[in-house]
């Protein structure tokens, strides 16, 4: 085996490395600087880059704002959304792992036609039904339709997973005494962790980050932390509310950032297993 290797194409790569991650992280570390600066030193020409640190614009978004509201409703909407995403994701693609006839595939064809679909053309159909319905406006609503949305995807990235787990497991399960459903439960679950959240974090993603349909379905005291940045972001003549919408962008990044890095090693896991055969 050869070791080392050429020390010009090392440092290309690096160089190039370092490059994308500098082009990469530049917006967030930008937002972050003017999140934690004062007006006068946020806008000023040309920038500053070392100025007095303050939390006052936090400090007004989450507690004069009420924006811990909005943080409270993106959290019922996302864990409500990965929840039912989940629990239908995986019995759906345990059951299209294991069948092997024809309309299987054809199941599998139809949720990516409907996962292909632009979200906008789904809310036309949704919205006027739940306008007529007096469902417009609730939690349950909105998790509903991100559902619908996000399912196709959770079916077939678990599916892709259930298909690497030999039938054989499933097969001595039940020769043990269990039933198909504790088989499930009990053999191939613990099996298919490092699969389960990939595509809870995918899910989480969908939900958390989601802007048009949440702006469409609430609204008040229901919007989403997305939805209400757009109350910020329009005041161009309001820098001290500009400053006050980075802050809270700031905020909304942050648990997705912990997120990745807290579960890096499920998500490598799970991607390189569901690519083996998926």
């Amino acid at each position: 085996m050869i070791r080392g290797g050429n020390p010009v194409l090392s440092m290309a790569r690096g160089g190039l490395l370092a490059v994308w991650v500098f082009v990469a992280a530049f917006p967030f570390v930008w937002m972050a600087m003017m999140s934690v600066r004062a007006p006068v030193d946020a806008l000023a020409q040309p920038p500053k880059l070392f100025a007095p640190v303050t939390l006052m614009h936090f400090y007004q978004v989450w507690v004069l704002d009420g924006f811990w509201h909005q943080a409270i409703n993106s959290a019922v909407v996302t864990v409500g959304t990965v929840t039912v995403s989940l629990t239908i994701g995986c019995l759906a693609a345990y059951a299209l792992a294991r069948y092997r006839g024809s309309l299987g595939f054809w199941l599998l064809i139809a949720a990516l036609v409907f996962r292909a679909m632009p979200h906008v053309v789904l809310l036309t159909a949704y919205k006027p039904a739940f306008f007529q319905l007096g469902l417009w406006n609730r939690y349950e609503t909105l998790i509903i339709v991100l559902v619908a949305i996000n399912q196709p995807f959770t079916i077939w990235m678990l599916r892709s997973f259930f298909v690497n787990i030999p039938p054989e497991l499933d097969e001595a399960a039940l020769v043990d005494g269990c039933t198909r459903l504790q088989a499930f439960r009990r053999v191939i679950m613990p099996v298919m962790w490092p699969g389960v959240i990939t595509a809870g974090l995918f899910s989480f993603l969908l939900a958390y980050n989601d802007y048009l349909i949440s702006s469409q379905l609430m609204n008040g005291d229901h919007m989403t932390m997305t939805s209400a940045l757009s109350n910020y972001m329009n005041a161009n003549d309001d820098a001290m509310k500009l400053l006050r919408g980075i802050a809270g962008a700031v905020s909304v990044c942050l648990p997705l950032i912990f997120l990745i890095v807290f579960f890096q090693r499920q998500i490598v896991a799970g991607l390189v297993q569901g690519a083996v055969k998926g």
